[in-house]
C-alpha cells in the first residue's frame, strides 16, 4: 500500500515557493491567470519554471500540468522521481495526475485548493475541484510526499493578492 507523506515546508522549500510567486505574478501581468509553477532538483536547483500561458496550451494547460509535461520530455522517470513540483496553490486533480504519470514524487504548494475555491468563487474561467491533492494521490500505487499548504504569512498574503485582483472584478 503506497503512502502519502504529508508535511510542513521547509526554509527551502519557502524561498522556492517565493519563486512561484514572481511567475505567478508575471503570468498576471501578461494576461492569464495568476498560477507559476516551478521544477527544482533534489538539492534545490530549478530546472524548469512554468506560468500559466493560454497562448502556448489552451485553457487546459495549466502552469502545472505545461511543466510537467516538458519535464517528461527532458528528464527521465528515475530523476523526475527525486523532484519537487513547487506551485503557489495546490494544484487541481489534473495537474496532480500529471504529476503522478511523469513520476515526480514531492509536491509544495502555497495556498489550498479550498482557498483557491474561495478567492474565484464561482468564476467561469476556474471551476475549481476543491478536491486536495494528497486525496487524489493517495489512489495512486506510488509514495508521494505532499508540502503545504505554505505559513509563511508574507507569501500567503503576495498569492492571495495576486488572485483577490485577478479574480474579483
Amino acid at each position: 500500500m503506497p503512502t502519502i507523506k504529508r508535511s510542513k515546508p521547509n526554509k527551502q522549500d519557502i524561498k522556492l515557493l517565493y519563486e512561484t510567486v514572481r511567475i505567478a505574478h508575471q503570468a498576471k501581468e501578461n494576461g492569464n491567470h495568476p498560477f507559476g509553477a516551478l521544477l527544482a532538483d533534489k538539492d534545490g536547483e530549478i530546472l524548469l519554471e512554468q506560468m500559466n500561458d493560454y497562448e502556448e496550451g489552451g485553457s487546459a494547460m495549466h502552469a502545472e500540468t505545461l511543466l510537467l509535461f516538458k519535464a517528461s520530455k527532458l528528464y527521465d522517470p528515475e530523476l523526475l522521481a527525486t523532484c519537487t513540483l513547487y506551485t503557489n496553490a495546490e494544484p487541481c486533480v489534473m495537474c496532480t495526475g500529471a504529476m503522478y504519470w511523469t513520476n515526480v514524487r514531492r509536491l509544495v504548494f502555497g495556498i489550498t485548493e479550498k482557498k483557491l475555491l474561495e478567492l474565484t468563487g464561482a468564476d467561469e474561467q476556474n471551476p475549481t475541484f476543491n478536491l486536495p491533492s494528497h486525496d487524489v494521490l493517495a489512489h495512486g500505487q506510488k509514495d508521494m510526499e505532499v508540502v503545504g499548504p505554505a505559513e509563511d504569512e508574507a507569501l500567503l498574503k503576495a498569492i492571495v493578492e495576486d488572485h483577490r485582483s485577478f479574480w474579483i472584478h
